[in-house]
């Protein structure tokens, strides 16, 4: 893997051992208001400052990386599951079964999925466990198609067809000799849809729709602190600076990941 890859690695570990670590030595709860103490600055008592209702920047920064975290990996898991299933089924069995996975597929990534998301959100209400579901439903079509393209390329090999010459049932061919393969082309996926499902969940918590108050989450912090962005612009920078860290850090390592697991892509 490359030195970028590595970089990013080592930050988003930072960013996880922060999220976990950080709430139980920085005690004060995100929630605690004192609007005698709001749009303080840094101080000792709040080094990041205070927001409108005097609550502790730092302290709702750390909770907010748990939700935020806890979502966009949430999701990208349930989008792999679903992807795997539809891609290895469709993949193995072929003939009627793949032409409707497949074009069932197609028309999922034909769907304006962020549209899509806003309403059902709007329909069954936010939450943090509806956020999960929905977005992993609507994401899991790269997935599908990733795992088909793996499936139809390794059913074939001389040591599957070997297995199937002994009589070993489909779904253990699946799980132990078809699926390992795709392993790499999958870990590669799940950190760029970690990304993508931490920009959905801030963007749905932006505009009021995901994660909701008194839980903060980068994104509703974004969209507290758009009122006061000439007043106190650091209550826009610190959560729209995390979330383009966190985000950049899983896309170059997403990068990383393919080059080392792909030798065609090694310089």
């Amino acid at each position: 893997m490359t030195r970028v890859g590595f970089a990013a690695a080592a930050v988003l570990v930072a960013i996880a051992l922060v999220a976990i670590v950080g709430p139980l030595l920085w005690t004060i709860p995100p929630e605690a208001t004192n609007p005698a103490q709001g749009l303080a600055g840094a101080s000792a008592a709040h080094p990041l400052g205070t927001d409108e209702l005097g609550r502790d920047v730092l302290s709702r920064l750390m909770h907010g990386s748990r939700v935020t975290l806890l979502v966009g990996v949430a999701a990208t898991l349930a989008a792999l599951l679903i992807g795997v299933v539809v891609g290895a089924i469709a993949g193995f069995n072929g003939g009627w079964t793949d032409a409707f996975l497949m074009r069932f597929t197609d028309g999922m990534l034909a769907v304006p999925a962020f549209f899509f998301i806003l309403v059902v959100i709007t329909v069954l209400g936010s939450g943090i466990a509806t956020l999960i579901l929905v977005i992993g439903a609507l994401s899991w079509m790269p997935v599908a198609r990733v795992v088909y393209g793996e499936t139809l390329r390794w059913k074939t090999a001389e040591f599957v067809v070997a297995a199937i010459s002994l009589g070993v049932p489909a779904p253990r061919l699946l799980v132990r000799h078809i699926l390992p393969q795709a392993i790499p082309s999958l870990v590669v996926s799940a950190t760029l849809g970690v990304a993508a499902a931490i920009l959905t969940e801030s963007a749905l918590s932006y505009l009021g729709l995901g994660v909701q108050a008194p839980f903060p989450s980068w994104g509703n912090m974004l969209q507290r602190a758009q009122i006061y962005v000439f007043t106190a612009p650091v209550l826009a920078l610190y959560p729209g600076l995390a979330i383009t860290v966190v985000v950049l850090a899983f896309n170059f390592l997403g990068d990383g990941l393919r080059d080392a697991l792909d030798p065609r892509r090694r310089r």
